[in-house]
């Protein structure tokens, strides 16, 4: 399996991200990702969104996100797979991928 080079985390910087995410669909694109957990094919992560786009198009949204430092490609024969660089985001920008998740419907509002 091959990577796709993706850039270092240190050099990443925040309007980059904060772009790259104000996307509604690259926002519901990292939110599927992050809910799916691990390794996953570029074209199977909005399957339960109802988001529907092009190929050429998810491949522009998911280079856009690889650029920003958000997502990892793997290359496995034909299949992109992607995966969130959870950790490295972290390290970077503590607490933002955590910000981006849909609030929990069993949890209560704050007052």
């Amino acid at each position: 399996m091959t990577e796709v080079i993706e850039p270092a985390i240190e050099t990443v910087t925040i309007d980059v991200v904060l772009s790259a995410l104000a996307d509604p669909v690259r926002l519901t694109f990292v939110r599927a990702l992050d809910a799916a957990g691990d390794w996953t094919c570029g074209s199977d992560v909005l399957r339960d969104t109802g988001v529907t786009i092009g190929k050429s198009t998810l491949s522009h949204h998911i280079k856009v996100l690889r650029d920003a430092g958000l997502i990892r490609t793997r290359v496995d024969g034909i299949r992109r797979l992607v995966t969130l660089r959870y950790d490295d985001v972290e390290q970077r920008f503590p607490g933002l991928l955590t910000m981006l998740r849909p609030p929990d419907p069993e949890t209560p509002a704050e007052a």
